[in-house]
């Protein structure tokens, strides 16, 4: 699932793809807010985290397939 965090004072968002469900995502991003978490940490399918500042999340954008699926479907 593709995944797009738009930052405060930011002309770029961030994007990345994860293979966690929309429903964890957001539940670990309301968790944060909702904890005063300084930080909401986010794992992509490389295994890479992204660690986000949640008093600068100005948006979230959850869903739709990975990138392009390249090559011949049988």
């Amino acid at each position: 699932m593709e995944v797009r965090i738009g930052i405060k004072h930011s002309p770029r968002e961030l994007a990345f793809e994860t293979e966690a469900s929309a429903g964890e995502v957001r539940g670990l991003i309301d968790a944060a807010i909702a904890q005063d978490s300084a930080l909401v940490a986010l794992t992509d399918t490389r295994g890479r985290q992204y660690l986000v500042d949640t008093d600068s999340i100005s948006y979230v954008e959850l869903g739709g397939e990975g990138g392009r699926k390249v090559g011949f479907i049988s």
